[in-house]
């Protein structure tokens, strides 16, 4: 008997206590009838999702604002603190980079 038609979302409580329990992304698939892909993709979306949320980005709503939105100081706070912890893990790698490619001249005897 096929099941009732509920969007995947809609289990996602049962996913994330079946990714507890050490469950694979077939077993999980194959429990509540959807594709290994299907699962696959919702946890990589639900891991995006909470990589955003824990570095303090709001999640927008796709599409055209509402003529009416405003955008609070609290939302223009959270954007700026992004923008400026995207930037220090820039200089951050730039800084590694550019450390190893010190290490590599020297190693050479070009500089």
């Amino acid at each position: 008997m096929p099941r009732e038609y509920r969007h995947i979302q809609e289990y996602e409580k049962e996913i994330l206590e079946l990714i507890k329990q050490g469950k694979t992304q077939r077993e999980i698939g194959e429990q509540l009838e959807f594709s290994k892909k299907q699962v696959k993709e919702f946890i990589g979306r639900y891991h995006r999702k909470q990589r955003k949320l824990d570095a303090g980005i709001a999640l927008k709503k796709r599409g055209r604002p509402c003529k009416n939105s405003t955008i609070t100081e609290a939302d223009k706070v959270v954007e700026l603190k992004y923008i400026l912890a995207r930037k220090d893990a820039k200089i951050k790698q730039l800084e590694m980079e550019n450390e190893l490619m010190r290490d590599f001249l020297s190693h050479t005897g070009r500089k």
